[in-house]
């Protein structure tokens, strides 16, 4: 009898040490993965004060970046566009913001931001394409500013909905070019769709700036830096739990694979001093791509930072690339 209580026990204690890593782990999928869990946590200020503080920090970055946001409200005052909305495959609403190119013209430019971003973030870079004669779509990405989602999807589920967009320009005009130009996740899902053999052949060019390799590699990272936590087993675990809860694997969501598919043009840029996101990870890439491949490094900038560090620089390499790739950017 005693040898059976002592089992019994021991069984209880099991379930109950289950249920407590199950509900942690829980926690650190919501933590990492749904803003509005982190805002209730104070977790998304903590990260944004975090990368803050990780950026480089010099007077020519800011004195550009005020430059570029003084620039882009005076643009977006006279600039004509509309308010898009979509049904994602999975049935969440999916916004975006169209800007109409100031002649009529088939370059067109899907904007794509990062980790816990909004769409506005893109919008310097915006004004740029649309004084290159580009029609713009700036979409947020699920479970991000005004779309919906149960979870970022870390590039995975992200093109899947950006081959949405990709339709909706399509259906405005037959001809399209299109660029995919995105930063941090919005690069590393641009990547993703490189990948992906039912990408339209529309989709001429990828401008990739700060991408990471893999989501599994970035989220085992952001659980040790935040959480103090050891990848093993905490990161298999939130796999499971996310495939569960949000029905995709984290180990999906690889760029790195899908580069090596890849037979779009893409240039890769990376600012030297990134801390979120080093920049080995796009030498990587870079080595990895199977397609038409430039690199662009930029010294002394941080994370997303590279138009802002060098603009000039950042912008004159974008639009060489693209004329060498058939877009014709001349004003």
């Amino acid at each position: 009898m005693r040898k059976k209580k002592i089992i019994r026990i021991a069984l209880a204690a099991a379930v109950v040490l289950f249920v407590l890593y199950t509900v942690f782990i829980y926690f650190l999928v919501s933590a990492c993965l749904v803003p509005s869990f982190m805002n209730k946590l104070d977790a998304f200020e903590d990260i944004t004060v975090m990368s803050y503080s990780q950026l480089v920090q010099t007077e020519d970055i800011g004195e550009n970046r005020q430059t570029a946001i003084n620039e882009t409200k005076s643009w977006l005052a006279q600039a004509k566009g509309q308010k898009l909305e979509l049904e994602s495959e999975d049935g969440y609403r999916l916004v975006a913001q169209e800007f109409y190119a100031k002649e009529d013209s088939h370059q067109w430019v899907l904007l794509l931001h990062g980790y816990t971003g909004w769409k506005e973030e893109m919008y310097p870079f915006a004004a740029w394409y649309f004084d290159q004669g580009f029609h713009v779509v700036v979409p947020d990405l699920r479970c991000q500013g005004e779309s919906e989602g149960d979870f970022i999807g870390m590039g995975w589920t992200d093109h899947y909905d950006c081959n949405l967009w990709i339709q909706y320009i399509l259906e405005r005009d037959e001809n399209a070019q299109i660029v995919l130009h995105g930063q941090s996740m919005g690069a590393a899902t641009a990547l993703i769709m490189t990948g992906d053999e039912n990408l339209s052949d529309h989709v001429k060019a990828v401008v990739s700036d700060c991408a990471y390799t893999d989501a599994y590699s970035m989220f085992a990272d952001k659980i040790t830096s935040w959480f103090g936590l050891p990848p093993f087993p905490f990161v298999d675990s939130a796999c499971l739990m996310l495939r569960l809860r949000g029905g995709y694997n984290l180990r999906n969501a690889s760029a790195i694979r899908a580069v090596a598919e890849s037979d779009t043009p893409t240039l890769f840029i990376h600012g030297e001093e990134d801390a979120l996101i080093p920049v080995e990870m796009t030498y990587e890439l870079y080595e990895a791509a199977a397609c038409e491949k430039e690199l662009l490094i930029v010294e002394g900038a941080g994370h997303a930072q590279s138009q802002d560090k060098a603009p000039q620089t950042y912008y004159d390499t974008i639009k060489n690339f693209l004329e060498t790739h058939g877009f014709y950017t001349d004003n």
